[in-house]
C-alpha cells in the first residue's frame, strides 16, 4: 500500500454507495429487532468522512485512521459510532511508525477488532457486527499471502452476516426480544458485510468483480 492514504476517498465513496444501495434492506432488518436508525447513523458517519476525504488522502495511514476514528466517534450516534471509532483509533495506535503492508494490516485490524470486543463487551455468536468482523479478521491473518485473499474476505463477511439469522441476540435492544430475535439477520452485521464487500471490490487490482467471486 502507498505511504499515504491516497485511495481513501474512493473507498469511502464505495462504502457510501453500498449503504445507499442496501438502505431499504438494512432499515427493514433494523426495524425488525432494533431501533430503526442504524442506516441514518451510518450515513451520517460516512458523509462526515466524505467531507474530509481529500484531507485524509494527504495524510499517512496512521494519521488518517486516527482522524477517521475521532470523526466517526463524534459524528455517529448509537453504538456504531463508538465501535467503529474504537476500531479505527486502535488500528491507528497499532500502526505507529510501521509501514502498512497486507500482513501489518491484518495484525492491526485484529487488534482493532479485539478493542471493539472490549468496548462492546461482546464476542462472536452474540448477533452483532462482531460476527462479521471476527471472521474477516481471522481470514486476514490466515490468508494474508493468499492470491485469492479478497474473495476469502468477502466470503467470510457474507457467511458471518448470514450466520446471525439463527442466533439469539444478547446485546443491545434486540436482546430484549430473546428468542423472537432468532430468524432475523442482524442489521449491524449486514451493514458491516456490505461495506467490507464494497471496499474489497474497490481494492481489487482491476476493479469490479473477479470471476467466480460472490456479490454483496
Amino acid at each position: 500500500m502507498s505511504a499515504t492514504a491516497a485511495n481513501l476517498p474512493v473507498l469511502i465513496q464505495s462504502a457510501i454507495h453500498a449503504i445507499d444501495s442496501h438502505a431499504a434492506e438494512l432499515t427493514e432488518l433494523d426495524r425488525a429487532i432494533g431501533d430503526g436508525d442504524h442506516v441514518d447513523n451510518l450515513i451520517r458517519g460516512l458523509q462526515a468522512l466524505s467531507a474530509i476525504s481529500e484531507e485524509l488522502s494527504q495524510l499517512d495511514w496512521q494519521q488518517a485512521l486516527l482522524k477517521m476514528g475521532i470523526t466517526v466517534m463524534s459524528k455517529v450516534g448509537g453504538a456504531s459510532g463508538s465501535l467503529y471509532g474504537t476500531l479505527f483509533m486502535t488500528m491507528s495506535k497499532s500502526l505507529q511508525n510501521r509501514a502498512l503492508t497486507t500482513a501489518v494490516f491484518a495484525e492491526i485490524f485484529h487488534l482493532g477488532v479485539e478493542s471493539v470486543k472490549l468496548r462492546g463487551k461482546a464476542d462472536k455468536g452474540e448477533k452483532t457486527m462482531l460476527d462479521v468482523l471476527i471472521p474477516v479478521s481471522e481470514v486476514l491473518i490466515s490468508h494474508a499471502a493468499h492470491p485469492d485473499l479478497f474473495d476469502h474476505i468477502k466470503q467470510a463477511a457474507i457467511n458471518g452476516a448470514e450466520a446471525t439469522r439463527d442466533m439469539v441476540a444478547t446485546k443491545g435492544r434486540a436482546s430484549f426480544l430473546g428468542e423472537r430475535s432468532r430468524g432475523h439477520v442482524d442489521a449491524g452485521a449486514k451493514s458491516s458485510q456490505v461495506m467490507i464487500c464494497a471496499v474489497v471490490d474497490a481494492l481489487k487490482p482491476n476493479g469490479g468483480m473477479q470471476q467466480g467471486s460472490r456479490s454483496c
